[in-house]
């Protein structure tokens, strides 16, 4: 198991951020999902950190030993990619290669476009970019699965936390696992239903060690704060309204062969949005991908940064 190094506290966006560091040179921002923590990143800090890079790692706004404020706007994407500015800001940092999975990846492609002059490149493990839907992403949802759909069900105050912190360990065995749904629509409509009924396809794949982390982070947080950054999809869709979808940054997009909720093909037509763009798709590997496939993950993201880092000339580094 690779071991995180010790976290520094820094003041970001008026939060107090937990931030785990390793390494020097040009900094790639790793950014968790859902339920996930800087931990997520184990094995890529220590990589990063050893070609050369210094790779920044922050429990995000509601996990970890990051603030969790109590309102549920304050998840907001205006919030969370505020965070990151203020993570740069206060680490005096001019530019960063964000790199995000999951959630962490929404809010790693939504960065070019609401700080740009802060992005030196994205790469997205598993979440590709995309675009402002055509109407509210819940009202959607909602219409084509029904109000048992996990993000719809995630809408309702308090019943997805309850459920999910009644057993945390339970919780952590039924996300945290390698290998899809036969029915990933289906697994979708009824989460909590498929937590409650314990018939779950797959293996975990974490060691006891690594599971015990998890536990012992999410027993004492809960999950609402990760939950209310999905309670604020029709908020960020609202506010988006005007923003360009337009990437310029070096871009590079790694999916999961085996990604039940987020396959390759969901990665087909980013390049309409995405100007220079780099994809590849690991064989073998589900959705957690940066854990369940760390080496081949470590690998791709490794060989992007160095040919594409030397293209970045020194007023394009700013302070680094």
């Amino acid at each position: 198991m690779s071991a995180l190094p010790p976290p520094r506290f820094v003041a970001a966006n008026g939060i107090r951020m937990a931030v785990y560091e390793q390494g020097k040179g040009l900094p790639v921002v790793l950014c968790h999902g859902f339920p996930e923590l800087a931990y997520s990143w184990r094995h890529q800090l220590p990589a990063l950190a050893a070609a050369g890079f210094r790779a920044i790692a922050p429990d995000q706004r509601g996990y970890g030993l990051t603030d969790r404020p109590a309102a549920v706007e304050a998840y907001d994407m205006a919030h969370l990619t505020g965070d990151l500015v203020g993570l740069l800001d206060a680490l005096e940092i001019e530019k960063a290669v964000f790199c995000g999975h999951d959630w962490g990846g929404l809010i790693t492609w939504q960065m070019p476009l609401r700080h740009p002059d802060r992005v030196a490149g994205v790469i997205g493990l598993c979440t590709p970019f995309i675009p402002r839907l055509s109407a509210d992403p819940i009202a959607l949802m909602r219409a084509a699965y029904g109000d048992d759909m996990y993000i719809v069900a995630f809408q309702q105050p308090e019943v997805a936390d309850r459920a999910l912190a009644a057993d945390v360990g339970r919780s952590v065995d039924f996300f945290l696992r390698r290998g899809g749904a036969p029915d990933p629509q289906g697994e979708r409509q009824e989460l909590l239903k498929a937590l409650a009924a314990g018939n779950w396809p797959g293996e975990t794949f974490l060691s006891l060690k690594e599971r015990a982390f998890y536990v012992e982070s999410f027993s004492r947080t809960g999950f609402t704060g990760g939950i209310n950054w999905y309670r604020n999809f029709t908020r960020n869709w609202t506010a988006s309204a005007g923003l360009r979808q337009w990437i310029d940054v070096p871009s590079l997009m790694i999916s999961a062969a085996d990604d039940p909720f987020l396959p390759p093909s969901m990665a087909a037509g980013m390049a309409k949005y995405v100007g220079d763009l780099e994809r590849h798709v690991i064989p073998a590997c589900g959705h957690w991908i940066q854990q369940e496939q760390p080496a081949q993950t470590n690998r791709l993201m490794l060989d992007w940064l160095r040919r594409r880092v030397a293209d970045l000339g020194p007023g394009d580094l700013g302070r680094l």
